[in-house]
């Protein structure tokens, strides 16, 4: 079923973290049905297509070649500053200044990423993704012009909204539009572009700064974002998502006066205190400057209150079960430490190169290219796995233990004595678990929540990786900054007290100081740095275990295929359909059944049947549940809700369609008791959990 036909007979269900109303099942919605609403079509059969929704195959081909190519621009100016900030600082005479442009690029484009997803829910995706490209252009314009400093800064914190926008509404596009069962495929096309555009923005960003000048670095962008926007506006749907403005029932001013408001600025505040807390604190200023203890209490604060917020709210900006109930929060979590140990790791390998090593910053850019080929190819390799086994659990768990091993590798073997050729070597391990590990955790939170909410846990998924890697950054360099002044003390020797004052200023201020000085203290300088470093990356050790923690025990769904079962995202589904039909006429499904169905791979630990038993206690408190109605009277209102919080198995679904089943079947459903009595008996029912 398409995605606009979806909206069109209902507005989004509350899969835990939505509000209760009804919706029709779609394709990853995770209600185990007995019978398919929607039969296949004989061309679907025969010659089954990636795409789905309101788009042709040419169209299909045009929007994900635009949303490509935009996303591969993005990311190019994401790394742009990596390269061109000398050149731009020196400009503006504030070298000082170097780490806000940085800084406020990654601030506005982490901030805003959830905004973009629930505000393309409400109002539809083209017109929100045509917002974000026309920011981009427009401020990567204004950083070209920018007459001064401070008018700089505040292009490139528009810059990070727009090309922010750009990316996570390409992500939130292509689950639109792509099948969920080759979607592996295109979260590597995906990867792919980031490769190549961070990739070309770091090698590039020098080149045209030193060719052309600073400000061509931006106006070369601006062709290329016009053509982009071009594409897009010609091969973007105006029915994809949700589109609650139109399709819910409601006015425009009552679809408004749902949205989160209250939520959208406590986790704006929450983020933008966080940052600006963790970025100033230990590298501008001290820890207790007025401005990072202020930015930090303040962040306390909102966070509390958009805790309180989003528990409530009818659509929430940042949906909490979505971070607190398995398998959900575990695969979300996870990314969030894997996140903090690659840029951890790709932040201080080029401190390593030219501090320890000596190299060039031309050098260590070229050893660089080795990690992002790793991630590129591992992902492109890992998508197409997904798609012919459609199995995520084993390349997920392959990810955490590759950056693992990679965290252990930088800390014991990075050191100045090993050979040069081992370093390409070396490097790319974090960046290749990166490759396993990223790309089938995004498939599986896709997969286990339903489609309406596809945007809000694409947004949410790369907030939280936004917030590791810049988390990574901030906390790695503080602990590089405090190591290396002990380290300093320690093993700089001399016999004049201001002369080894003078060596430990000068070497902290800038490592091209550590060429000009004499063999003996470029050896203990050379060493300090070295074990800094180590200090560093012995942090990523234990962080990068954490993620195997969350990941090994968890228990992920194998994917199904959208022609075999075309209202969920498991394997396994359509055996029992067959079984079922074959043995009589079918019904639709209901909770219990579901439930005890799924019960069938909990029986040992029984975690699945300690979570119902708890909603069933607390529906049963409140009385009018209709679980329980149908429990007691075996038949549910004409405008009952069925609902569930059991992890993201059973989602909420229409119901007038059971109901007319139910009915016809008055007490002749078994009880919840005798239910659980046959669970073991119903094995033949397999989800195939891995």
């Amino acid at each position: 079923m398409s995605p606009s036909h979806a909206g069109r007979d209902s507005s989004p269900a509350n899969h835990g973290i939505h509000s209760p109303r009804e919706r029709q099942m779609t394709e990853t919605t995770t209600l185990l049905s007995k019978q398919s609403p929607q039969t296949p079509t004989s061309d679907e059969k025969n010659s089954p297509v990636h795409y789905r929704g309101p788009i042709n195959g040419t169209r299909f081909k045009f929007l994900l070649v635009s949303i490509l190519f935009g996303s591969m621009i993005a990311f190019f100016d994401s790394t742009l500053m990596a390269s061109a900030h000398p050149v731009i600082t020196s400009h503006f005479h504030a070298s000082n200044a170097a780490s806000w442009f940085s800084t406020v690029f990654f601030l506005t484009s982490t901030v805003f990423q959830p905004l973009y997803g629930r505000i393309s829910d409400t109002i539809g995706r083209k017109s929100v993704y045509m917002f974000a490209i026309f920011m981009f252009f427009a401020s990567t314009a204004w950083c070209g012009a920018a007459p001064d400093l401070g008018s700089f800064i505040a292009a490139r914190a528009v810059c990070g909204l727009g090309a922010g926008g750009v990316m996570s509404m390409g992500g939130i596009l292509v689950s639109d539009i792509v099948k969920i069962e080759y979607r592996g495929i295109y979260q590597s096309y995906f990867n792919m572009s980031y490769g190549l555009g961070t990739g070309l923005g770091a090698a590039l960003g020098g080149w045209l700064c030193d060719r052309f000048g600073w400000r061509m670095a931006f106006y070369s962008q601006l062709p290329f974002i016009i053509l982009f926007a071009i594409l897009a506006a010609a091969s973007c749907p105006s029915g994809l998502g949700p589109n609650l403005a139109e399709n819910s029932g409601k006015t425009l001013r009552q679809t408004f006066s749902s949205f989160d408001t209250y939520g959208a600025m406590c986790l704006t505040a929450t983020t933008t205190c966080l940052i600006l807390g963790v970025n100033l604190g230990g590298n501008v200023f001290t820890w207790s400057h007025p401005l990072v203890i202020t930015s930090l209490v303040l962040f306390l604060v909102a966070a509390l209150s958009l805790y309180f917020i989003e528990r409530k709210a009818e659509y929430p900006m940042l949906p909490i079960p979505l971070l607190s109930t398995n398998p959900n929060g575990s695969l979300m979590w996870s990314n969030f430490f894997g996140a903090i140990v690659i840029n951890t790791v790709l932040f201080n390998i080029p401190l390593y190169l030219q501090a320890v090593r000596q190299t060039s910053p031309t050098t260590s850019g070229l050893y660089l290219l080795a990690p992002l080929a790793g991630v590129s190819i591992t992902a492109i390799f890992v998508g197409y796995y997904i798609t012919i086994t459609r199995n995520m659990k084993a390349p997920m768990t392959l990810g955490t233990i590759v950056v693992f091993l990679g965290s252990i590798l930088t800390t014991t073997c990075l050191s100045p004595e090993i050979p040069t050729w081992a370093i390409p070597v070396l490097i790319p391990f974090c960046s290749i678990g990166q490759g396993f590990f990223f790309p089938p955790t995004s498939i599986a939170v896709l997969a286990l929540n339903p489609q309406d909410e596809q945007a809000v846990v694409t947004t949410t998924l790369g907030l939280l990786r936004s917030l590791g890697a810049i988390l990574g950054v901030a906390i790695s360099s503080w602990v590089m900054q405090n190591s290396l002044i002990l380290f300093l003390q320690e093993y700089v020797t001399s016999a004049d007290p201001a002369q080894k004052a003078w060596i430990i200023k000068i070497v902290r201020e800038s490592i091209a100081a550590i060429r000009d000085l004499d063999p003996k203290h470029k050896r203990q300088v050379i060493a300090a740095y070295s074990a800094s470093l180590r200090m560093t990356f012995l942090m990523c050790i234990g962080v990068s275990f954490v993620s195997i923690v969350l990941i090994w025990p968890l228990k992920v769904p194998r994917l199904q295929s959208h022609d075999k079962g075309r209202n969920g995202a498991f394997d396994g589904q359509d055996e029992a359909r067959g079984d079922e039909q074959e043995a009589g006429p079918v019904r639709p499904l209901s909770l219990l059944d579901a439930r005890d169905q799924v019960a069938v791979e909990y029986e040992d630990d029984g975690d699945l049947l300690d979570a119902i038993d708890e909603e069933d206690e607390e529906a049963g408190d409140e009385g009018d549940d209709p679980e329980a109605q149908l429990s007691r009277t075996g038949r549910l209102n004409d405008d009952d809700e069925i609902g569930s919080n059991s992890g993201a198995i059973i989602s909420r679904t229409t119901t007038r369609s059971m109901s007319r089943a139910s009915n016809s079947l008055a007490g002749s459903l078994p009880r919840a008791g005798s239910l659980r009595r046959q669970r073991s008996r119903r094995a033949s029912f397999d989800l195939n959990w891995r």
